[in-house]
């Protein structure tokens, strides 16, 4: 009798775990197949702008402007605004990090803050000073910032053409860098692509 009561309280007990199990641990259904594929591989799910046009202008605007030497002594440079002039959602943020990554990379240039970026500095730093929370010797002195000596800024823009059959899409990249002090443009670039698709 009491080896029937033993069994009919564990089986109780793992209906009872079961049961929690279910509701705290969703089960995972996998409907598609997933698989890995090569980042640099050339996209063209669509003919809208993707990741084989944001890693060919990166690269193109990247190798232009260590080219032209501008980058003697590792000047400081900010990014300022990118237009998106398409009628895309486009990240242009995300194109910019990718020429910051590779420019970093490059050991020739050091980047500040952005425009967008220098609230979250001016945060920290009065957080630092004034919450009375740090040694006074270990704090970032305020006035100690690195002013950029240029500023980079661009568009994108786009020409779409369609009939019947036929979609064809003009991309074109300008990107600028402007000495900050004497408001001149140092250097410019564009890169261009088209994209044709049939219906």
């Amino acid at each position: 009798m009491s080896r029937l009561i033993t069994s009919a309280l564990l089986l109780c007990a793992t209906v009872g775990l079961s049961a929690c199990q279910s509701l705290s641990s969703p089960v995972v259904r996998l409907d598609r197949q997933v698989n890995y594929g090569d980042a640099k591989s050339v996209e063209l799910v669509t003919n809208e702008f993707g990741s084989t046009d944001l890693q060919m202008i990166a690269e193109k605007m990247v190798g232009s402007l260590l080219e032209t030497g501008i980058f003697q002594g590792r000047p400081t440079v900010t990014i300022s605004t990118v237009k998106n002039k398409t009628s895309e959602y486009i990240d242009t943020t995300n194109v910019m990090n990718s020429i910051q990554t590779t420019l970093v990379k490059s050991g020739k240039v050091r980047f500040v803050r952005s425009i967008a970026e220098m609230q979250q500095g001016v945060d920290e730093l009065q957080r630092q000073n004034q919450s009375g929370m740090y040694k006074q010797t270990s704090t970032a002195k305020i006035g100690k910032m690195t002013a950029a000596k240029y500023t980079l800024e661009g568009e994108l823009t786009s020409i779409v053409k369609q009939n019947a059959s036929t979609k064809d899409v003009f991309y074109k990249f300008t990107l600028k860098m402007i000495d900050v002090e004497e408001g001149s443009i140092e250097w410019q670039d564009e890169k261009e692509i088209r994209k044709t698709s049939k219906r």
